[in-house]
């Protein structure tokens, strides 16, 4: 058997950093970060153990980009689907929706999130969380912001000051309360984006996050 070359390595490679990612999610998810070991990510990812820490120093840096792949991904199929459009305001109702809705849909993933951003570590800079920056920052430039390096940060931080509002333990905040709040800000009509009564319909296949991580095994892999 001839040896495999190195861009089907490569490709290997990607995917299992892929299934990595996607176990890391749905177990934290599930069961929350403590209680989430990195054996257990790499038994439901199928890898061997020792292989995490190749990808990740830590537990901590890996969750944080398996939530900021989810992030970004959902960002993304916001921002692009159909009918797609160029219109500033309603690229940013849609990223505004996305965001909220995930901790509308996640509470338990997007909490642990939360947490963990107020760790020593910070933002774990790696290539999702750079993603979603880009994804967010193209969003306001296209809202027609003068100064994006202002206006950007200024998103972020009212994004997570709303997710943080909807997922306090005892006193969580509605979603619709706080996207009214964010649409009257950047003077958004309600219709935007996905109005709460709109949200079943594109909340079908909630549990299913394979379309999110790329983790088919490549054409011709023995």
């Amino acid at each position: 058997m001839s040896p495999r070359s190195a861009s089907v390595n490569e490709e290997l490679r990607r995917r299992s950093r892929e299934r990595l990612l996607q176990a890391a999610v749905e177990l934290v998810g599930e069961h929350g970060y403590e209680a989430t070991t990195l054996g257990d990510i790499a038994d439901r990812a199928g890898s061997a153990r020792g292989l995490v820490s190749y990808y990740f120093p830590g537990k901590r840096q890996l969750v944080q980009s398996a939530v900021h792949r989810l992030m970004h991904r959902t960002l993304e199929e916001a921002l692009e689907r159909e009918p797609r459009t160029e219109d500033g305001r309603e690229r940013l109702a849609r990223a505004i929706d996305a965001i909220l809705g995930l901790a509308r849909d996640r509470p338990v993933l997007m909490r642990q999130h939360m947490a963990g951003l107020l760790q020593a570590e910070g933002f774990v800079q790696c290539p999702e969380q750079r993603r979603l920056a880009e994804l967010l920052s193209d969003t306001v430039a296209r809202y027609g912001a003068q100064n994006v390096s202002a206006d950007y940060p200024m998103l972020r931080a009212l994004l997570m000051g709303a997710v943080f509002a909807a997922l306090v333990p005892g006193v969580p905040m509605p979603v619709p309360v706080l996207r009214a709040e964010l649409f009257q800000r950047y003077g958004l009509d309600w219709e935007m984006g996905v109005p709460p009564e709109g949200d079943a319909e594109l909340g079908a296949g909630l549990d299913d996050l394979s379309r999110f991580f790329a983790t088919e095994e490549p054409p011709g892999t023995p």
